[in-house]
C-alpha cells in the first residue's frame, strides 16, 4: 500500500501536495551527488552494513553507500523521484530497494538498520517528533543516524523564510507543518534527537552552484524548485504585482550569496549513535 493510501492524518493533503511538488527536482541531482558523498563519509559507512536513506529523492545518497559495500533500501514520497533512482541504481550496478513511503510512518521493523541516512529530506515532515521517533525505531542499538539540512541562517533557509513569508495564511483550525529549517539548528537537532542517542557531532559545508548571473540561478530554481515554483505560479495568477516582489528578493539574496560565478549554500551535518547495545 503506497503512502497516500495509508495516510489519513490531517497532514494527508499536506503530504500529497508535497508529493507532487517535488516531482521535478531530478535535475538538480548533479549538484546534490557531490553532497551524497560528503554524507555518506560523514556517517562513516561500513562495507556489508544495512542502510535507509529517509527522503532518498534520485538515489543519490542510496547509490553511494551501496557502492561503498552498504546493503541499502530507500524511501521516498514522490513516485517520480522514485523512478529515477531506480534508474540510477541500475546505471551505476548496484542493487537497491526502492518503495514510496512516509519518513512519519515508516514500513520497516524496529532495530532494522545499522545506519539511518537523510539528505534534505526528513527535514520536510511536517511533524518532527514523529520523524525522529520513526528514524530511531528502525535503527539499531549503538546504530548511526546522519542527515544534511539546511541552517536556518544561510541561502537556503533565508529562501525558505522568504517563502514563507508570501505564502497564503493557512485557513483557521488548519494544521502548520514545522519549518524545514529548523533541523539546521545544532540545538533543536539536540534537542529533538535527545536522549535517545549519544555521541552527537557536526560539521558544515557547502553546495556550490554555477551562477552565471543573479537572473540565471532564479530561472534556474523557479522551474525545478517545487515550494518556490508553487508559489510563484499561485502568485502569478493571483497578486502578479506580489511575484515580481518575491523575484526581487530572490535575486538579492543570490547576490548576497554568490563569489565570482559561484552560489554557495552552507549546509548542516549532524551525526549520533543511538544509545544501548550494537
Amino acid at each position: 500500500m503506497n503512502a497516500s493510501m495509508q495516510d489519513t492524518t490531517p497532514f494527508a493533503q499536506f503530504k500529497s501536495l508535497q508529493r507532487e511538488m517535488w516531482s521535478g527536482f531530478a535535475v538538480n541531482e548533479g549538484f546534490t551527488t557531490m553532497v551524497a558523498g560528503e554524507l555518506v563519509a560523514f556517517a562513516k559507512v561500513a562495507p556489508g552494513e544495512s542502510v535507509l536513506d529517509v527522503g532518498c529523492g534520485t538515489g543519490v545518497v542510496a547509490v553511494t553507500a551501496a557502492r561503498a559495500g552498504a546493503r541499502v533500501k530507500g524511501l521516498d514520497l514522490t513516485p517520480a523521484l522514485l523512478e529515477r533512482a531506480r534508474e540510477n541504481a541500475v546505471l551505476a550496478g548496484v542493487e537497491i530497494e526502492f518503495v514510496e513511503g512516509d519518513v512519519e510512518a515508516l514500513p520497516y521493523p524496529d532495530n532494522a538498520f545499522d545506519v539511518v541516512l537523510s539528505q534534505f529530506g526528513h527535514m520536510f515532515a511536517p511533524r518532527p517528533d514523529l520523524a525522529t521517533a520513526e528514524m530511531l525505531r528502525v535503527l539499531k542499538p549503538g546504530g548511526r543516524i546522519a542527515f544534511s539540512t539546511w541552517p536556518p541562517e544561510h541561502a537556503m533557509g533565508s529562501l525558505f523564510a522568504l517563502i514563507g513569508r508570501a505564502m497564503p495564511a493557512p485557513s483557521p483550525g488548519a494544521p502548520v507543518p514545522a519549518p524545514p529549517p529548523q533541523w539546521g539548528d545544532p540545538n533543536i537537532v539536540r534537542t529533538r534527537l535527545g536522549e535517545a542517542v549519544m555521541g552527537m557531532r557536526f560539521s558544515r559545508s557547502s553546495m556550490n552552484l554555477p551562477a552565471l548571473s543573479p537572473h540565471h540561478v532564479l530561472v534556474s530554481i523557479e522551474a525545478t524548485f517545487g515550494p518556490l515554483k508553487t508559489l510563484l505560479q499561485r502568485l502569478d495568477a493571483e497578486q502578479p504585482e506580489k511575484a515580481q516582489t518575491v523575484r526581487a528578493e530572490i535575486l538579492r539574496l543570490v547576490k548576497d550569496n554568490t563569489d565570482g560565478n559561484v552560489l554557495r549554500q552552507f549546509y548542516l551535518l549532524s551525526q549520533a549513535t543511538k544509545k544501548g547495545a550494537a
